[in-house]
């Protein structure tokens, strides 16, 4: 008999898992960092990556990639590549280190934060939905000096002066796909962007009681909706294939409240609520991708992203004199290998590697000078039990800025982990 109760129960498990998600980001601390890095005071923050570990391990590629074992959240046309009735559960985490350079000091910090949380499951046949959320941009950073000038120290005393700033933007998304004649997938997602950013700049007087701490910044709770397509092209060639694909994302103007403020002891000096439609806005995108695959063997691929920033607004532009937004290119390229997945004695042989390595050219312009990042990756998925149930885990090895022009240089090692749950729904079981 068909197992109607448990196929129900286990579409609710999966929907309000991610719904809670969803409501345990919206309203926690607003504290918490996602990410930690200088170069996340400006604009949304840091862009995260579309993806998991399986796309991480990879140099991040998967505009072009298709593969039936795992959720592929590069590009919405990508989960038609299923078996027929399977339903697919990824869950992933990331573990950030990061270390600092200057021309004066030497700094580290280190970030624990959720990667995704995806399912998907078939319609008819030969299309399938997809629901899930995943970090979008991230902020995090904190500088502090002192007052130097000798002439004001004698008259205030110990002066500090501090910036920090916390938050993130998370994508809720729910999409769908459909294959034509075999050869063509299209998919769409509807994305709903939500989250907090506070970038503080405050001034302490630390050994005067005639001045009060004076605090200023921003305050932004924020949310929009958007929307992103993508096709991909299959052309079989004997046991392997060639897949073509390409994605686009809609800009989108943010709502919600972006609070300017400025306060000393219990005086409030400015509050303002300074977000107007239009004047935060996140940038389009588009990529192109291609992969390469021998069936059950092995597959490469590379993949080019571009997103418009040079064409965004940012409300607190005016407090960063020397920051301007640019386009941001990204450009992917990895593989994947596995010896032999039907493998009944070594089990080494059924796990798949993977390596690669990017090259990212930020939106982020820093005194005319574009904030560029190179890596390697690597990583592995290790099978557990059956179908195509696994581990997966991936290194990221990579650098952002440089120590030249006065800039900061980052280094970081990022470790993710997601956990890949396949199973078939719609069995029917000769025996109950």
């Amino acid at each position: 008999m068909f197992k109607g109760k448990i196929i129900l129960h286990r579409a609710l498990v999966a929907a309000m898992a991610v719904l809670c998600s969803a409501t345990s980001l919206w309203g926690q601390w607003i504290d918490a960092l996602g990410s930690y890095s200088p170069y996340s005071m400006f604009g949304v923050g840091k862009i995260a990556s579309d993806g998991s570990a399986y796309n991480y391990s990879m140099g991040g590629i998967g505009i072009g990639m298709r593969d039936n074992g795992f959720i592929n959240l590069a590009n919405p046309a990508s989960i038609t590549a299923r078996d027929t009735l399977s339903f697919m559960f990824d869950f992933g985490v990331n573990q950030k280190n990061s270390y600092f350079n200057d021309s004066y000091n030497k700094s580290a910090y280190n970030v624990f934060n959720m990667q995704n949380i995806a399912f998907t499951f078939p319609i008819y046949k030969s299309s399938a939905i997809v629901v899930g959320i995943s970090p979008f941009s991230d902020i995090g950073y904190k500088f502090q000096s002192t007052e130097t000038n000798e002439n004001i120290v004698a008259d205030i005393g110990d002066v500090k002066y501090q910036q920090y700033g916390t938050g993130s933007i998370y994508q809720l998304f729910v999409g769908a796909s459909v294959m034509f004649f075999d050869r063509i997938s299209i998919g769409a997602q509807s994305i709903y962007y939500f989250g907090f950013m506070n970038k503080h700049n405050d001034i302490l007087f630390n050994s005067s009681s005639a001045y009060k701490t004076v605090y200023t910044g921003w305050n932004y709770k924020v949310h929009s909706f958007s929307g992103k397509f993508g096709i991909q092209y299959i052309q079989p060639i004997g046991k392997s294939e060639l897949v073509l694909g390409g994605t686009y994302r809609l800009s989108s103007r943010m709502n919600g409240e972006a609070v300017k403020y400025a306060y000393s002891g219990a005086d409030t000096v400015l509050y303002d609520n300074a977000l107007s439609s239009g004047n935060l806005t996140i940038a389009d995108e588009f990529g192109a991708g291609m992969s390469f695959r021998v069936k059950d063997k092995w597959a490469v691929g590379v993949d080019y992203l571009q997103q418009n920033w040079h064409k965004a607004s940012f409300p607190d532009n005016s407090t960063w004199s020397n920051f301007s937004a640019s386009a941001a290119r990204y450009y992917r390229a990895g593989f994947e290998i596995t010896p032999n997945r039907y493998d009944i004695r070594y089990y080494m042989k059924r796990v798949t590697y993977r390596a690669g390595a990017y090259f990212e050219q930020s939106y982020v312009n820093v005194a005319g000078h574009q904030i560029n990042a190179f890596g390697i990756t690597f990583g592995a998925s290790f099978p557990i039990y059956r179908w195509h149930n696994a581990v997966s885990v991936a290194v990221d090895l990579g650098q952002r800025g440089t120590l030249r022009n006065d800039l900061v240089r980052e280094r970081y090692v990022n470790f993710i982990v997601n956990i890949n749950l396949h199973d078939i729904w719609f069995v029917k079981y000769r025996y109950d």
